[in-house]
């Protein structure tokens, strides 16, 4: 189980990897070995996270996110299958504590009279230092 935050965990059992070859780091033995990993998460899987929680995720993986609902995450930083393998999951929880994350309600604002008042001021000001710099009318 991987902890996301205190009260949300994830089943490592929903973490599909495949290993591919890397085209980063690594000399001749990028040739040779698999290293790099494609990380796959189906998010209708994920029945321990709430509905709000897989909604944002949604929202959030944006082109990670296949047509078959899954993200998907690619990791060839390290030369390394396991490092990789570590900073693919690191990757996922990381969005995963961001699509837990409560969005904010916004309260629409308006500006007060005097705040109005000030800014029409201040744009006749600087309409009266302006005209003070054409020339002169005949």
């Amino acid at each position: 189980m991987l902890k996301i935050s205190n009260d949300l965990y994830l089943d490592e059992r929903h973490l599909n990897f495949q290993f591919v070859r890397a085209s980063g780091p690594g000399g001749q033995n990028v040739n040779k070995v698999s290293t790099a990993v494609q990380m796959r998460v189906r998010i209708d899987d994920l029945i321990e996270l709430p509905q709000r929680v897989r909604d944002r995720l949604r929202e959030l993986s944006g082109s990670r996110l296949t047509n078959d609902g899954e993200i998907l995450f690619d990791a060839q930083r390290y030369r390394t299958q396991e490092r990789n393998k570590q900073d693919a999951i690191e990757r996922l929880l990381a969005l995963l504590r961001k699509a837990a994350e409560r969005k904010k309600f916004r309260v629409k604002t308006r500006p007060s009279l005097s705040a109005k008042s000030k800014r029409i001021d201040t744009k006749k000001k600087r309409g009266d230092v302006k005209k003070m710099r054409q020339r002169p009318m005949d």
